[in-house]
């Protein structure tokens, strides 16, 4: 009886159970919003950089620690690593198989992403705060 109690099931209550399909969007579309942002902040970063090459720490320090540039760089880091944690989110959803280490590799993923972020975010603020 069981048996012809799948059968009888609409195509609705067979996918019922197999997760959201209201959440890809928005992941699809904050991915492609953090690669905007770091097209722009990477440009920026990058010519800052080439900005300082060869000046001495004194002259690095004291950019780094203008508010315009601590900023800066600081949504370049936070884009920077949303993004990571969006993109590894993806491969680990489209290639690991086993619930288990998709879960681990799911916190490995939150939890490297944001101590970097915030260890980053810390030594930019620190900078520009003149520690």
């Amino acid at each position: 009886m069981s048996a012809s109690n799948k059968r009888l099931r609409t195509p609705l209550k067979n996918a019922r159970g197999l997760g959201s399909a209201k959440d890809g969007t928005h992941h699809f579309v904050l991915q492609r919003i953090t690669a905007v942002a770091l097209v722009f902040l990477s440009l920026y970063v990058v010519g800052l950089i080439i900005s300082l090459v060869g000046d001495d720490y004194a002259t690095v320090h004291a950019a780094v620690a203008r508010p315009c540039n601590a900023v800066l760089l600081i949504a370049f880091l936070i884009a920077t690593f949303w993004h990571a944690k969006l993109g590894l989110q993806v491969i680990i959803e489209d290639y690991v198989h086993t619930p288990w280490s998709a879960t681990a590799l799911h916190l490995a993923n939150i939890f490297i992403c944001v101590l970097a972020a915030l260890a980053s975010v810390l030594a930019v603020i620190r900078i520009a705060l003149g520690a």
